[in-house]
């Protein structure tokens, strides 16, 4: 894959995610607030709206409301997953909870399913044992 076209892909998961994120925190989301919370500049975010429209990712409301779409919920939420797993698995190894996240930003974008999912069942399995402890 190239550069170009795998930050293109982040950048979408990275609004997806967001979306999420403000969803279970407000009642209703908007593009300013996708812009306040990623630091974007709102002409930004508009464009990167219009191309998650076009992807069938968001809906935009007559009143300028973002909703996720089936295909949009889904991929927003598997990233939604990987970062916080990802993030509490380094806070428990000792990461600052700080680094934990910004590092777990990254990561969440290149891991494979192979080794997320290796990930989880570890982590599972630990939680598991501890309880028979």
């Amino acid at each position: 894959m190239n550069y170009q076209r795998h930050k293109s892909e982040e950048s979408v998961e990275d609004y997806l995610e967001t979306i999420l994120i403000l969803s279970k925190q407000k009642p209703q989301v908007r593009s300013i607030d996708v812009a306040t919370e990623l630091g974007y500049s709102k002409p930004s975010v508009s464009v990167a709206m219009k191309n998650l429209r076009q992807k069938n990712y968001v809906v935009v409301s007559d009143e300028g409301y973002l909703s996720l779409t089936k295909e949009g919920l889904k991929l927003a939420a598997t990233i939604y997953e990987r970062h916080s797993v990802i993030s509490n698995w380094l806070i428990s190894l000792g990461v600052s909870q700080e680094v934990a996240v910004e590092d777990a930003c990254r990561m969440e974008h290149d891991i494979s399913e192979e080794s997320f999912s290796a990930i989880k069942k570890f982590l599972q399995d630990s939680a598991d044992s501890s309880k028979n402890l």
